[in-house]
């Protein structure tokens, strides 16, 4: 059995690990800490499962996912984040993850999870389930952005000013204004201010 961790946070992809020994002590698993570490690791071996964290350096856990994907590679993809499940779930699903987590999901839900998706099924939650059912009325705002967009809106919401989210994510002061303006005008709002309250109300950050 072997498992990938991508996740930059090395006390995260511990913790992983020591759950995942647990139920599988025999198991072969390697932690990776970004999207270059990622793609170098598939390029060498299959994986039985990879969990996939959504807040990278670089490319993001959804870019990877797609990637990953249009690539061919169908090794089931556990996406982890420490969002909410309102808030990538579905984007993950429909970019080709087998499931999503939340890294607060307690160590029985982890390993649900993991069974779930070594036996080729996709991991739902009851709580994603109702999301996918409401989903197929009217969008809401913030479902009409991109990935990064929405990225970049929880990052405005949580404080950072352009310069930051520019470093933080690697891209650069004038890309993140552009996806500024982009949020604004998709979700009809005037400033930061606004852009932080939206948030709150819809339970973004």
């Amino acid at each position: 059995m072997k498992f990938l961790i991508a996740d930059d946070h090395a006390i995260v992809r511990k913790g992983l690990v020591q759950v995942l020994l647990e139920e599988f002590p025999d198991a072969e698993i390697t932690e990776v800490a970004n999207s270059a570490e990622v793609f170098d690791q598939l390029s060498k071996q299959i994986w039985d499962v990879i969990l996939l964290d959504i807040s990278m350096p670089g490319k993001n856990g959804l870019e990877i996912l797609k990637q990953v994907r249009t690539n061919g590679i169908k090794a089931p993809i556990l996406m982890i984040s420490m969002h909410s499940e309102e808030q990538y779930a579905l984007r993950a699903l429909k970019a080709g993850a087998s499931g999503f987590l939340n890294k607060e999901s307690a160590t029985e839900e982890l390993l649900a999870a993991v069974r779930k998706v070594l036996s080729g099924k996709k991991y739902i939650s009851t709580t994603v389930a109702e999301k996918l059912a409401e989903n197929l009325g009217a969008k809401q705002g913030h479902e009409l952005l991109s990935d990064r967009e929405m990225e970049v809106l929880q990052l405005i919401a949580s404080g950072k000013i352009v310069s930051e989210i520019a470093e933080e994510i690697s891209l650069s002061v004038n890309t993140i204004s552009t996806y500024r303006a982009r949020i604004l005008e998709k979700l009809n709002l005037n400033n930061n201010s606004e852009l932080t309250r939206y948030a709150l109300d819809n339970n973004l950050i």
